[in-house]
């Protein structure tokens, strides 16, 4: 066990030669690893799957600096670091800085402090409403240190979730700052959605590349736009602090935003290891995370805040920010911050509670920002004047009704796009053939661009699968399934580490085959081919039924929600229909193998077939596709799930990426669906190679 002492947050070496030192102590023991929840049992593939998880979490987690092991190759590096972190929020390119169109809709005023109700646009349309407290008697020339404070998720209805946290806005404003406290998207007056994936069922976000947590993220970095712009603020000492969903949001603005010159996220970041193998995703919504398409260990994106000050806050009894990843987090960042220099600018405390605030929680954060933004270390002896208290029926020092930027539902304004703020917050791609370039050249920048952000956990060549050597699945159906026990001709076999699926042989002709047929199935392994592909089998073909990691023999235990397997993928940089694709194109690649001479053909109905043309993106063996009613677009429930996909191309240009190579579709499909297929076939010269049967 390591015990962890709670020392002073550290002075630069200015102040600590003026002789300030903040004496704070407290003592936390490091725990055992700390669950959410039981792993999922009952399923074939749960055991696989929960192994594979853990797996390609420890190797993500190896690694937190990278290349970047010294000061300077940090400096060389840093500026792709913020890139690729932009990119994971869905925020690169950065968006254009719109007119805030800021409004103050009402002033309340308290005395020694004024309350301002203001809202402004961070994107037009999407309007962000917040509270700014101020101090009452301030010279009109003096400029403030001001505080950005974002909330955690505490419902209060139409009044919004900034009501909760008012004794924050009080204090600072009573102690010489100006403070906006802004609402969150799903909890603020103008309600979004943040549980798009945990149980809203809209997997769309993660082909889209949205997030939460990166409109999270620019309404923060629009809200120091806003203080710097006001008379009374200045620019250069701004600091950040927020508890919960708040804390995870001070990490994404802080990050963001340099302009950030402290911060203090309270219970806002565990690790990967936390949040995989131990399940505690399952404790969070969506806002909590970015999509980690570039596979960063987590704590990577603190780091990032080096070296400005950092004050990161947990308590010991916190089970969705527990104590052995606060552990290993803030140990790591005391590591990076003194490799670099900084090691007296970031600290920890750990309380002892639970998820809450408590007064030693408020003087710490408080008496930091004093420290960074006032060059004030004296102890913070008053934080617990104006408190919002009680369980339920809470008692608060302003009315939340009084707090209302919008006081009737009248008044909210009728161009939010706050409740759809997620089908137009992240650009949708639309592929044109570059007039400057060779086709094959200039597709062959549009794959490398779906490799960097949706399949970046592929290696430039899939392995071909092999025959697994490990406990045959079919164990588990000799007493699940009899229908299963019955059928011959399947072989189990591995597609990656940690990855076993199941592969039927349907058909093999006498002598060699002729051409070979790999049938990607969305259900269990059948003995027959489905009906639509009666007409497409010769006598000379040899057929094989693929059924993808996930999909009968392996399948796992799907709870809705949290979705754990599914959330926990994208924390890995890929998604489940990402493992598919890899798992056809092994077996195409281990099909090949056996059948050099013959060409290969992927077959598919409906989402299963879209995996199948992505495996032939990837898979140069593959020689072409047949599908059958293929969904119109990515947006489609019924289409694969691939992370980031949207912001490079959709399934009718992925399609029309496959020329030369021949393709056949069945079914009706949209006629402008039709036209970008084409379109991309005509640029490589190969328009008859598209053939479009109803």
């Amino acid at each position: 066990m390591k015990t962890r002492t709670l020392l002073a947050p550290r002075l630069d070496r200015v102040r600590k030669s003026a002789g300030l030192v903040l004496s704070l102590f407290c003592f936390a023991s490091l725990a055992q690893a700390q669950v959410h929840d039981p792993p999922d049992q009952g399923e074939p593939g749960d055991e696989m799957i929960q192994n594979y998880l853990r797996h390609e979490t420890g190797k993500i987690e190896a690694d937190v600096l990278g290349s970047a092991r010294t000061a300077e190759t940090w400096g060389r590096i840093r500026p792709r670091y913020v890139q690729e972190y932009f990119d994971m929020l869905g925020l690169w390119p950065l968006p254009g800085r719109s007119p805030l169109h800021a409004t103050v809709t009402r002033t309340l005023n308290r005395g020694d402090y004024l309350v301002e109700m203001v809202h402004y646009q961070s994107r037009p349309g999407l309007y962000v409403t917040g509270n700014l407290y101020r101090p009452t008697n301030m010279v009109s020339s003096e400029k403030l240190p001001a505080i950005l404070y974002v909330c955690g998720h505490s419902s209060r209805g139409r009044n919004g979730n900034k009501t909760a946290f008012q004794s924050h806005g009080i204090w600072f404003a009573r102690h010489g700052y100006v403070c906006l406290i802004v609402d969150t998207l799903q909890l603020g007056e103008i309600p979004g959605i943040h549980h798009g994936t945990y149980r809203e069922g809209r997997w769309w976000w993660l082909s889209r590349g949205y997030t939460p947590a990166g409109v999270e993220c620019w309404n923060g970095i629009r809200g120091i736009d806003y203080l710097q712009s006001r008379p009374d603020v200045d620019p250069d000492r701004i600091g950040v602090t927020g508890i919960s969903g708040g804390g995870a949001a001070t990490f994404w603005i802080t990050v963001g935003d340099e302009r950030v010159k402290a911060a203090v996220p309270v219970s806002g970041m565990a690790d990967l290891t936390s949040y995989v193998p131990n399940r505690v995703i399952n404790g969070h919504c969506d806002c909590m995370f970015l999509y980690n398409a570039y596979q960063w260990p987590w704590t990577r994106i603190a780091a990032l805040a080096m070296p400005r000050p950092l004050l990161f806050v947990n308590s010991d009894q916190d089970n969705i920010f527990p104590m052995d990843a606060n552990e290993r987090v803030i140990n790591r960042l005391e590591r990076i911050y003194s490799l670099f220099g900084a090691g007296d600018r970031v600290d920890s405390l750990v309380s002892i509670g639970g998820h809450a605030y408590r007064k030693d929680l408020r003087q710490a954060a408080y008496r930091f920002m004093n420290t960074y933004l006032k060059n004030d270390a004296r102890p913070v002896l008053d934080s617990e004047v104006d408190l919002v208290t009680g369980p339920r029926e809470e008692i608060h020092p302003i009315s939340p009704e009084e707090l209302r930027v919008f006081p009737k539902d009248s008044d909210i304004p009728k161009d939010a796009i706050n409740s759809r703020v997620d089908t137009e917050f992240v650009p949708m791609a639309r592929l044109e053939p570059s007039k400057d370039m060779r086709f094959e050249t200039w597709k062959l920048q549009v794959i490398e661009r779906l490799r960097t952000l949706t399949f970046h956990h592929f290696p430039e060549i899939i392995p071909p699968a092999e025959r697994w050597q490990g406990k045959s699945l079919d164990a588990f159906a000799a007493t699940a399934d009899p229908f299963r026990r019955a059928q011959t001709g399947i072989v189990e076999v591995s597609t990656e580490p940690g990855i076993h699926i199941r592969l039927r042989e349907l058909q093999r002709p006498a002598g060699r085959a002729d051409r070979v047929l790999l049938y990607v199935t969305h259900s269990k392994v059948e003995d027959v081919p489905p009906p639509w592909m009666g007409d497409l089998i010769a006598k000379g073909d040899a057929v094989f039924i693929c059924e993808p990691r996930g999909i009968g023999g392996s399948r796992w235990t799907r709870k809705d929600p949290p979705n754990y397997v599914e959330r926990s993928h994208y924390l890995l940089g890929r998604t489940v229909d990402s493992g598919r694709v890899w798992d056809v194109a092994a077996v195409a690649r281990h099909l090949r193998r056996a059948q050099p001479q013959a060409p290969l053909f992927v077959t598919g109905e409906s989402g299963a077939g879209v995996l199948g043309a992505y495996a032939a993106l990837l898979a140069p063996e593959i020689s072409g596709v047949i599908l059958s009613q293929v969904p119109e677009s990515h947006m489609n429930e019924a289409a694969p799930v691939l992370l980031n996909v949207l912001r490079v191309c959709d399934i009718p240009d992925a399609l029309g990426l496959l020329a030369p190579r021949p393709i056949t579709i069945l079914g009706t499909v949209p006629s402008g669906f039709m036209v970008r297929t084409e379109q991309l076939y005509r640029a490589a010269g190969a328009s008859g190679k598209a053939v479009w049967k109803k």
